[in-house]
């Protein structure tokens, strides 16, 4: 086949780079050794470098380059102290450079990593996988991040208090920093060594070199770290905190007529009071009662016309900090048993209103209180529980001034508990997951809730040769109790579809009053030493699984197979700073053996000496089915698909810097397209502001799109038609940050997206071979538009009655949700918000173009808007 040649064909020149021969080396593991001062003889954090206290301890530097050049000199020296005393560790740091007046002082928010910067990662429980990171940027700006996975995952949301202060002087810059040892992790050993690495960025060469060497191909980040000792009768701290919060918000909204929830405006006063108390140096105690997340941004736009859940990022900071012990992905991505963002959903109960009433429906479920015990002991168990209860809901309908309540989610406690041990030397770990969801049902309005559901799940991991390969996997268990009726809509549902009309291996069984299912995940692979990697993955997932009350699951019933194999230089060569290729292959089996997926794709990222990027990629579907796209119908063929993409990036330290890309896809038969431009620029005219403009415009065409089932005597009828679908959208940030500790954001993102249907047509034989085989287009003698009630009545026969009807699926939706945010730390860990939330949502046109719509609909209408002042005071005990 000749698209199989292809794909053979950029295989080979993709992995066709040059490579040189690797010499086994040995890497020298350096230490540093601290000592220790009275607190009364501890150096004033001001950035010079002049206290007597540094001078107990000698400086140690030799850095060497680790990008984009490794083991080589850097442009600059760079050299460091430690000291520490009963309370805190001290770091001064000396950052040469020969023309101080060049050295970048750009400003950002927290965690913003921008200009020239040092950084210090400290592993205090010595574990070889988990680190805490502080960074130092030359303005003043600090950035602090969890280390987890040895390296392959960077927590920005942990925000310790600490302090920092730099200089610049006639031999470059400087920068000292004081850490409290109750921010830090450690065992209570009367002699303590702790893994050490300090990397500093210079700018103007987008360079980072490190105190230790770490090559490029190494297994990981953490534990190649060298050494800190001397660290001599420290005592853990335990940390206790307590933060409470005071909000005051004001809504308003444009006002309707009668309906005496939409008066125009409300106000409400809140508070409530976040925790953290150290119930050892290892373990601490999280608490938030009565929590608030108003300077929180909204979630981005989205439509789902697969009619699949789409999964939302955790924005709200309870949640996200020391996420990454609860995280428990077994297959795919974003498939996990635990997906925070069910903690507070939107309720999901139905209201019964006629038309003639209104109803004030909460729009997030009350977090009563949530508490979460986390951390990692000196002898290598990681420890998370996390428990929630969340409150009864209830909307309000009004019935020309009387009132009543309807319960429209129940209350309901969510519980997670998390444990994994370390052994062999750091080299493995073996872990499990519990999670229990209750709700507390009483009545018959809520019985389609599931009463109860649980999750379990073991993992592991093994690393040898010195972390050069691996093998990991996990194994999951669901169980989910219930009324009838909660567990027959269960087996409806999309994600689970057991009323598929050819499937012999599952069928709805009405008086089910549970289900159990399991799902797992095996890789193995080399991860480590030269430029190749490779890696084999098996995932399943049966058909009774099912995470969706605590955890998150798109489909069940699949099993899906994986091969990696990819290429990256280790040195520069020629005009590349590096370049990484990488050859994928999938496939898919449901498990009643069905065939349904192959895909190939080869993709290669190129970075280039002066900072640009390009990446591109080709993707090749020969064999696409789905057991879902009818919702309950038999399993369907998609034609040949073929996808490519390209992206190019401009150098992003200059003050204009740029990226855009475009990808397209094409089905066999013209059966499918889709064309997308995406684009994006941020201009920096000072190094206080930022503003950034990202516009995405999107062209779907699907001649076989799913619009719903009908009856047509006893027979059931899937309906498709012609979708030609445009979405517009930007994104849209504003920094201004005045200090590092008072900081001015904008968000805003306006989006529409138009979708008319035409060329209506019914499946007559899914799986044949081609498009116009599968589907059987109505006439015009056998389908008209219905004025009266926006749809389409069908006449399969031609007898002159209806046999069925269907709504009218075009649709134009309009939104733009924007955040002004104005937040000031006044002193470290309490801070000032000042919030302007706006939202704007309705429902267009959908035959106008993209901008009459956004006129119209974003313009021409009166937004909904909320004022909020939050303020938190955080006290150290």
């Amino acid at each position: 086949m000749k698209i199989n040649q292809k794909i053979i064909f950029l295989v080979l020149i993709g992995f066709s780079f040059s490579s040189r021969a690797q010499l086994k080396e040995t890497i020298t593991k350096r230490s540093y050794t601290t000592k220790s001062i009275e607190s009364s003889e501890s150096p004033i954090i001001d950035g010079v470098l002049n206290d007597k206290s540094w001078d107990v301890v000698e400086w140690t530097g030799d850095f060497i380059e680790h990008e984009p050049d490794q083991n080589t000199e850097p442009s600059e020296q760079t050299k460091f102290k430690i000291i520490y005393d009963k309370n805190f560790i001290y770091f001064a740091f000396r950052c040469y450079d020969k023309d101080p007046k060049k050295i970048v002082k750009r400003l950002s928010r927290r965690d913003g990593f921008e200009g020239d910067w040092i950084e210090v990662n400290i592993d205090s429980y010595n574990d070889k996988r988990t680190g805490f990171s502080f960074t130092s940027s030359v303005s003043g700006v600090k950035g602090d991040e969890f280390i987890s996975n040895n390296g392959n995952n960077w927590d920005g949301s942990w925000n310790p208090i600490w302090y920092l202060k730099t200089n610049i002087d006639e031999e470059g810059w400087t920068a000292e920093v004081k850490i409290p040892l109750s921010q830090l992790k450690f065992g209570n050993n009367p002699e303590q060594i702790w893994g050490l690495q300090v990397q500093r960025r210079f700018f103007r060469a987008e360079e980072r070199s490190t105190w230790q060497r770490i090559p490029q191909d190494a297994p990981g980040w953490v534990s190649e770290f060298g050494e800190l000792k001397g660290l001599v009768n420290i005592e853990p701290q335990k940390q206790m905190e307590i933060q409470p919060f005071f909000a005051s918000q004001l809504n308003t909204f444009p006002k309707e007529e009668g309906n005496p929830f939409r008066d125009g405006s409300n106000a409400k006063i809140n508070g409530g009071l976040d925790a953290k108390m150290g119930i050892t140096n290892d373990l601490t105690l999280d608490l938030t009662i009565n929590p608030d997340f108003g300077q929180v941004d909204a979630d981005p736009a989205a439509i789902a016309l697969d009619g699949f859940q789409i999964f939302f990022e955790e924005r709200r900071p309870f949640f996200v900090e020391n996420k990454n012990i609860f995280d428990y992905r077994f297959a795919d991505n974003p498939d996990n048993l635990f997906y925070s963002r069910r903690i507070g959903r939107s309720p999901q109960g139905r209201v019964n209103a006629s038309s003639n009433e209104y109803v004030d429906r909460p729009t997030n479920t009350t977090i009563l209180g949530a508490a979460k015990f986390s951390g990692k002991t000196k002898n290598g168990w990681s420890l998370g529980v996390l428990e929630s209860l969340t409150d009864n809901e209830y909307a309000t309908i009004d019935n020309n001034g009387v009132q009543r309540q309807e319960l429209v989610e129940p209350l309901t406690n969510y519980f997670v508990g998390r444990a994994q041990k370390d052994f062999n030397n750091r080299n493995s770990f073996i872990g499990g997951i519990f999670t229990a969801t209750n709700r507390n049902l009483q009545g018959e309005e809520l019985n389609f809730l599931r009463k109860s559901a649980y999750s379990a799940g073991l993992d592991f991991q093994h690393n040898w040769k010195k972390r050069k390969y691996f093998f990991s996997g996990n194994i999951v268990a669901s169980r989910v109790e219930g009324s009838k009726e909660s567990i027959t809509a269960t087996q409806y549902n999309l994600t689970h579809l057991f009323q598929r009309v050819d499937a012999s291996h599952v069928d709805i069984d009405p008086n089910r009053t549970s289900l159990t299912g399991t799902g797992g995940r095996f890789e193995i692979g080399k991860s480590s030493v030269g430029h190749w990697r490779y890696r084999g993955i098996l995932i399943w997932r049966s058909p009774e699984l099912e995470l969706n009350d605590v955890g998150f699951l798109r489909q069940a019933d699949e099993i899906r197979q994986y091969a990696f194999l990819s290429y990256q230089t280790l040195k520069p060569f020629g005009k590349f700073r590096k370049i990484n290729t990488e050859f994928t292959q999938f496939s898919s089996y449901d498990f009643e053996g069905n065939f349904n997926r192959m895909q190939y794709e080869i993709g290669s990222y190129a970075n280039f000496k002066n900072n640009w990027g390009i990446n591109g990629g080709l993707v090749y579907k020969p064999t696409i089915y789905s057991n879902t796209i009818l919702q309950g119908g038999p399993r369907f063929r998609f034609s040949e698909e073929f996808l490519k993409n390209i992206f190019i990036n401009s150098d992003s330290r200059k003050k204009i810097s740029f990226r855009g890309g475009i990808v397209h896809s094409q089905g066999n038969e013209d059966s499918y397209s889709y064309l997308e431009y995406d684009f994006g620029v941020q201009y920096q005219p000072i190094n206080s502001f930022t503003i950034s403009v990202n516009p995405n415009y999107s062209i779907n065409k699907n001649k076989t799109q799913y619009v719903t089932e009908a009856v047509f005597g006893t027979d059931a009828r899937y309906i498709t038609a012609d979708l030609a679908q445009k979405t517009l959208s930007a994104t849209v940030r504003l920094d201004y940050t005045i200090n590092p500790n008072l900081t001015i954001q904008y968000y805003g993102q306006p989006f529409i997206s138009n979708g008319n249907y035409s060329s209506f047509n019914r499946v007559i034989n899914p799986t044949a071979d081609n498009y116009s085989d599968r589907v059987a287009l109505y006439t015009s003698n056998q389908i008209g538009f219905n004025s009266m009630d926006d749809g389409y009545d069908i006449d399969e026969n031609v007898d002159g009655s209806v046999d069925y009807s269907i709504g009218n699926p075009n649709f134009s939706q309009v939104s733009f949700n924007s955040n002004l945010v104005v937040r000031w730390e006044y002193i470290p860990g309490s801070e000032i918000f000042l919030v302007w939330s706006q939202g704007i949502f309705g429902q267009g046109n959908s035959k106008d173009d993209l901008f009459t719509g956004i006129n119209d609909q974003i313009f021409g209408r009166k937004p909904e808007n909320i004022f909020l002042i939050k303020a938190t005071y955080r006290f150290v005990l």
